[in-house]
């Protein structure tokens, strides 16, 4: 089934808690930059569950009770096959820019920066000519430190740890090349793959496997 291109808009469920200003207004989150990053503090654990209740004096045969739609849906969206995927049509040269709007549509929207993986299969993203300028090692250190956005080449998709949410620009490359790494990022996210670029080629990759 062909993947139907989409506005440059997130889904609801790839988005975080939102952080909103004394005002009630969005507080954005600013871009990755080089240096230490505070990390995001740990969600909350799941709740403890209350009492059982008491046993009836003649027990009788019952239908064991199945999952309640919320505790279902969680199932779901924790399952790597279960990732949504979000195409937003994109020219090679525009890619980039969309990948780099959808960003920052996550980040508005209250999505932590560490659970965002972006990809290019084409040029490399600044940022990432500009870390890899420090050495291999301190790059992909970023990467375990899970403390920010983290941009890579599609080549090296083998090498990324899985997000939740990935972002592809697909901004260039051999057709093969392409071939191989969306379904590579689409292993690698857990919640959301967002793919940038031309809504053929995507379909021609992906389209058929959805």
């Amino acid at each position: 089934m062909p993947l139907i291109p989409e506005e440059s808009q997130i889904h609801e469920s790839a988005q975080g808690p939102r952080a909103t200003a004394a005002a009630g207004r969005p507080v954005p989150t600013p871009r990755p930059v080089p240096g230490p990053r505070t990390a995001a503090a740990p969600r909350p654990g799941s709740p403890v569950p209350g009492p059982a209740r008491p046993t009836p004096p003649v027990p009788r045969p019952q239908p064991a009770a199945g999952p309640t739609p919320s505790a279902a849906q969680e199932n779901r969206s924790d399952l790597r096959s279960g990732a949504q995927i979000q195409l937003i049509p994109a020219t090679a040269d525009g890619a980039l820019d969309a990948a780099e709007e959808a960003v920052d549509l996550l980040l508005e929207s209250g999505r932590a920066p560490g659970d965002v993986l972006v990809l290019t299969t084409g040029e490399q993203h600044p940022w990432t000519a500009h870390e890899l300028s420090f050495g291999e090692t301190a790059y992909w250190a970023q990467q375990e430190a899970r403390e920010d956005v983290f941009f890579a080449d599609a080549a090296a998709v083998e090498r990324a740890a899985a997000r939740p949410v990935v972002v592809v620009a697909v901004n260039g490359g051999a057709d093969d090349a392409v071939s191989r790494s969306l379904p590579e990022a689409l292993a690698r996210a857990t919640a959301l793959l967002i793919v940038c670029g031309d809504a053929e080629r995507v379909n021609a990759v992906l389209g058929a496997g959805v």
